[in-house]
């Protein structure tokens, strides 16, 4: 929660509606927003292939000349929230093949360690109203090496091949171009294009910033073209439901008008297809234009896609200014009939005056100045993550009327189970590029920094996934796209308790709304997760790629596998329902039922943890363990993080709520018999605290066995960085622990890009540090401070002889973290590792990404660059740092009249 109400949180504050029931109407300031995707082909979406190969049905190539049937994309890009008229910025530099209109990179076959963008941008703003946005790119002067970046040779022991590698960027040959969006009313955006030309010679810069509709006729009969037409001042729409919207352009830096060109945003047939055109002025027609010079645009000055062209020349060194004004059809215009002058300047600078306010309020007054780049930045990419997710798997799979079927294959292929899943929804992506898709697990992680900026749409994100259209039937989540019916870890339940606590705790009925939801999909995991009924859970890779010597999602024939983080994940979800459950009960009693059972089944899967052979006393560790056809078992005994999963889950219960629950008389008695076999009396763990104010710990290892379980994780030589855990510990280093009976089946440590193959090689389990198990690993140390206080310790680092409390040390866990993006004493940050322009360029050092995952040994960013979804979670630490107390209120008392 802020300090003081701001502008933009008065902007939040004009709801009509809650936004987890329509988000389309929750806010006037949600109507135009960067719902433009960065990547929409090689999409699951857009193959419509036999084999299933998306990269392969629709390339890059293809992107220029090819209508998207689903969503659109391009490079600093807005729609409104229908994702129907769309804004984004195109540039040449004469030298180029094609425009640059979107993001190059390579597919997954292409990549050495799989999909990989292979250019330079970064999100510097973003106010979740989107009054404010900002953008910048670099691009090359010199002709764009695309050619070089697909012909790489590299394999997967090798770096991969960054444009920076190219030497395309030698002699700071290339421009810096800014784009800030300044709304001055929700209808009246203002487009301001910042341009430096930072070569050593003169430039001259293409830049055409492109109004287009996303193609929605020619997948609907009957539906009429819209269209947009010069009207002697701007670009005008008409004949659709945004008709009156224009789009308006200032003169260049020269003084002169720009050009204005028309095509039409369709299929260029005989290029793509060999088949007869439908238009002469197809999508690539303005990119044939500029490019070639050829006749390819309506020189009756109309078309479904438009661009104003302007020819910007800038000396050495110098800079250049272009603005432009997006304009609704009711709109009273804030800036007036000479917008372009000191009225824009004027929105612009409040905007961002707004931009400052917001995120001074939102941070705690400790916090170190140097950190508040880090948080604005990660927030910047939040909000430019937010993308239109439009997918009817039902119309995918049979096609659309008058096209041609697709292959009979689809239908028993890829997401033909999940029939149901009809999304028309703006959505949270992990990486607007490199995964412009939602993964189930990684929106859950999202909502937590969301729950700052946006509380509401932090919980449409959360209640969305849980709605019909979605959810299926049977209680699963969907996963991501690639195989809606993988399994993710159960976050969500986590990130509900967040976003409520975070929002301030009272809002009872989203709490409420989404713990129903949620009982569906937990007893999908209870019955799809541990079909045996033992308590032992499954699941497969559960988010963890290619943590494991084996590939756990596809196991030999008549193996099956144990997870210790199935199970843990399991115990965690059970103990996350419970604490929204003992909330839900302060209201109404009725869900004291659910109290009692969810202590009993977190009992039960404590239980399995135990006595299932998951727990390796001797090494005081938790391992999975294999299962043959003829009932004997193996121990995977390799020491990965997921073994730091079972040690989490643990909830403090008041000796009232304990009280309470005995005097229910049979219904408790189930869950003290079960806990008398743990070894207890009243609980799993110990009772703590003063006399009249004591309190149980519900978790899975007792004290002692807590100690000694996380003594290898915080061993510097194991798992413990100076950036964070490991995912896999150190010791492999050289020394790859094999299983035997399993060809092939070996892991060793790998601190940076994977060697594998497995689950694409696009992402590496093995060795480097990621975000979300240590985001959690952090939070649930900061429970365990509150439960035993400062007087239980714990050797840290091990083998140091220091002794710290829980406290201390999920601070230091989160300062490591928060290092990553600091620059150190010698001023260079560990998120650029040995890549000397990003580390001593001032046009480039105090630009952040935030990847997917970092270096084991010197945190370096490593995967998606933009991986502002759960690497986001830095914002949450800064904005909730671990030392001010506990993250989640567990010991929540009953009133009496519950019982």
């Amino acid at each position: 929660m802020s300090k003081t109400p701001t502008a933009e949180h008065a902007r939040l504050a004009e709801a009509t509606g809650r936004a987890e029931d329509d988000l389309f109407t929750a806010n006037p300031w949600y109507e135009w927003g960067p719902y433009l995707s960065e990547r929409a082909w090689g999409t699951v979406r857009e193959d419509y292939s036999e084999s299933g190969d998306a990269w392969g049905s629709f390339p890059h190539d293809h992107a220029r000349s090819r209508a998207y049937r689903w969503n659109e994309d391009g490079m600093a890009g807005i729609s409104d929230i229908r994702h129907e008229l769309c804004l984004a910025l195109a540039l040449w530099n004469g030298k180029d093949p094609i425009l640059k209109e979107r993001m190059f990179g390579l597919t997954g076959p292409e990549g050495n360690h799989g999909e990989d963008v292979k250019e330079y941008w970064w999100y510097l703003e973003g106010l979740p109203s989107h009054a404010l946005l900002r953008w910048r790119y670099h691009y090359p002067q010199a002709a764009f090496p695309y050619e070089q970046l697909v012909n790489h040779g590299r394999g997967r022991h090798d770096p991969e091949l960054e444009l920076l590698d190219t030497g395309v960027f030698d002699d700071d040959r290339y421009w810096s171009v800014d784009v800030t969006y300044a709304k001055a009313s929700p209808t009246e955006v203002l487009l301001r294009i910042e341009l430096e030309n930072h070569g050593p010679d003169e430039a001259t810069l293409h830049v055409l910033p492109t109004l287009w509709f996303r193609n929605t006729w020619s997948w609907r009969e009957g539906s009429a073209r819209p269209r947009i037409e010069w009207d002697g001042n701007g670009l005008r729409v008409a004949d659709h439901r945004l008709a009156g919207y224009r789009l308006d352009a200032a003169p260049g830096p020269d003084g002169a008008a720009p050009e204005s060109l028309f095509c039409q945003n369709e299929t260029n047939a005989p290029r793509i297809y060999g088949a007869p055109s439908t238009t002469p002025y197809p999508k690539d027609g303005i990119n044939d234009h500029v490019v070639s010079g050829e006749a390819t645009v309506n020189p009756e000055g109309f078309g479904t896609k438009a661009a104003f062209r302007y020819r910007v020349t800038v000396a050495s060194g110098g800079k250049a200014e272009l603005r432009l004004r997006l304009l609704g059809p009711a709109t009273a215009s804030a800036t007036g009939a000479d917008w372009a002058g000191d009225a824009f300047a004027g929105v612009v600078a409040a905007r961002e005056k707004d931009a400052d306010e917001f995120y001074a309020a939102l941070a705690p007054d400790e916090m170190p100045p140097e950190q508040m780049p880090i948080l604005r930045r990660a927030c910047a990419g939040l909000v430019w993550s937010k993308q239109m997710y439009a997918y009817s798997v039902s119309r995918w799979l049979d096609g659309d009327p008058g096209e041609p079927a697709p292959p009979e294959a689809r239908l028993h292929g890829r997401n033909s189970g999940w029939r149901h899943l009809d999304s028309f929804d703006v959505l949270a992506m992990p990486d607007p590029w490199e995964y412009p898709w939602f993964a189930a697990w990684d929106l859950g992680f999202h909502c937590v920094p969301w729950a700052h900026l946006d509380p509401a749409f932090a919980k449409y994100q959360l209640i969305v996934l849980l709605r019909e259209w979605f959810q299926h039937p049977n209680g699963a989540l969907p996963a991501y796209e690639w195989d809606f019916g993988d399994v993710n870890p159960p976050v969500h339940v986590m990130a509900a308790m967040a976003v409520f606590l975070i929002d301030g705790g009272t809002d009872r009925e989203f709490l409420e709304r989404i713990f129903q939801k949620l009982l569906v999909n937990f007893t999908w995991w209870l019955n799809r997760e541990d079909a045996d009924g033992k308590n032992v859970f499954g699941g497969g890779f559960l988010g963890l790629d290619n943590i494991s010597p084996i590939d756990r999602s596809n196991l030999p024939e008549g193996v099956s596998l144990e997870q210790a983080d199935g199970t843990a994940w399991m115990a965690y979800y059970t103990l996350s329902m419970l604490q929204i459950a003992l909330k839900l009960a302060e209201d109404n009693g009725v869900y004291w039922d659910m109290v009692i059972k969810f202590l009993e089944q977190f009992v039960m899967v404590a239980r399995a943890l135990g006595r299932q052979g998951l727990y390796d006393a001797d090494d005081a560790f938790f391992y999975d363990r294999l299962v043959y056809a003829s009932g004997e078992t193996t121990q995977v005994k390799v020491k990965t993080i997921s073994g730091l999963l079972p040690v989490l889950p643990a909830v403090p219960l008041s000796t009232r709520v304990v009280s309470d629950a005995e005097r229910l008389g049979k219904r408790f008695a189930r869950l003290r018999d079960a806990w008398a076999e743990t070894g207890g009396t009243l609980g799993v763990g110990r009772l703590q605290g003063k006399d009249g104010d004591q309190r149980l710990l519900v978790s899975v290892i007792d004290a002692d066995e807590l100690r000694t379980s996380l003594a290898a994780f915080f061993d510097e030589a194991e798992f413990l960085s100076s950036h964070g855990l490991r995912s896999v510990s150190k010791r492999y280093q050289g020394n790859p622990y094999t299983l035997e009976g399993v060809a092939g089946a070996w892991i060793d440590y790998e601190p940076a890009e994977s060697t594998t193959s497995m689950f694409g090689g696009n992402s590496n389990w093995r060795g480097p540090i990621w975000m979300p198990l240590n985001y959690l690993a952090i939070r649930q140390f900061v429970l365990y401070q509150e439960y035993f206080g400062d007087d239980f310790k714990l050797e840290y680092p091990t083998g140091s002889g220091q002794e710290r409390t829980f406290g201390e040390i999920a601070q230091d866990l989160s300062d490591r973290l928060i290092s990553i993006w600091l620059p150190g004493p010698d001023g260079r940050r560990p998120l650029y590792g040995g890549t000397e322009r990003l580390q001593t360029d001032p046009a480039w050092k105090d630009n952040l990404f935030f990847n997917e995952y970092f270096h084991g040994d010197n945190g370096a960013g490593l995967g998606a660059a933009h991986q502002t979804g759960w690497t986001a979670l830095v914002a949450d630490l800064i904005l909730r740092p671990p030392h001010a107390g506990p993250t989640l209120q567990a010991d929540t008392d009953v009133p009496p009249e519950a019982s």
